[in-house]
């Protein structure tokens, strides 16, 4: 407990620091929300075009489309410190003052980065998520309301660990690797899109490897009413606590390359 209000602090802090200039963060910030109303422009072209895909519909197209900006800006927006300023502090030496410190150094390094800019993408995924739910006429119950929090709150799990490749990786290279970015950046822009309409490499990488499948699209069909894979109800529920499983494997690899790091003497 003492950790996350330390982690509140921080990123209250943080976040004050940014509205300082407020023009500046604004204009970045609808910046931000171009970009992903362009991504979801995708999403309404291919709906335009196509009645179907697969067996899903465009309110189903939506609704994917927003469970996956939701979860992964969310993750982007509070744990902006392992994927945007970690590689930067192994490169730097600055590293080496988080190790002097009391504190764990994943942390400190949480408690390093927070995005409020990213707000305007969750939004945006917000609104997808409302438009899919209304197309899809899809019937709330208190056990579906159930299901897609557990999605968000596994997805911030299994997102922050794929973001964790790209720490480890950097710990042994001293700067970033844009190989580990396939599994996140490019995860993120395959996953908007339900996983069984790809090929059977893919579905295989994105079920088993980065389990995108797992954590957001099996449960989310399943509040769809179209159960993916013909998997039963209850692997709705058990199959998103994999993405703890991938946090808490790449937690371990963390902990271990950390013993390899060397500074970099600056």
């Amino acid at each position: 407990m003492n950790t996350l209000r330390l982690y509140a602090r921080s990123a209250a802090m943080l976040m004050k620091s940014q509205l300082q200039y407020p023009a500046s963060f604004l204009m970045q910030t609808l910046a931000q929300l171009v970009m992903e109303g362009g991504e979801m422009m995708a999403v309404i072209l291919l709906v335009d075009r196509f009645d179907r895909l697969n067996q899903w519909g465009p309110g189903d197209l939506y609704f994917f489309f927003g469970v996956m900006s939701v979860s992964f800006y969310l993750t982007e927006c509070f744990g902006r410190g392992v994927t945007g300023a970690f590689p930067g502090m192994v490169r730097t030496g600055q590293l080496d003052t988080l190790l002097l410190r009391p504190r764990g150094v994943l942390t400190q390094v949480m408690c390093s980065a927070v995005d409020p800019r990213r707000i305007a993408c969750i939004a945006v995924g917000t609104v997808s998520l409302v438009l899919g739910s209304s197309l899809a006429r899809i019937q709330w119950t208190a056990l579906k309301v159930l299901l897609l929090a557990e999605i968000f709150l596994c997805s911030f799990w299994l997102i922050l660990g794929l973001f964790m490749v790209e720490a480890v990786l950097c710990i042994h290279s001293v700067k970033s690797v844009e190989l580990a970015n396939t599994l996140t950046y490019g995860g993120r822009s395959a996953c908007q899109y339900p996983v069984d309409i790809f090929p059977r490499p893919l579905r295989i990488l994105f079920t088993v490897i980065a389990p995108f499948a797992l954590v957001m699209h099996l449960p989310a069909s399943h509040i769809l009413g179209k159960p993916l894979f013909g998997w039963p109800m209850w692997t709705a529920f058990a199959a998103p606590l994999s993405g703890f499983l991938v946090f808490g494997m790449m937690y371990l690899m963390f902990q271990h390359a950390m013993r390899f790091y060397r500074s970099t003497g600056s």
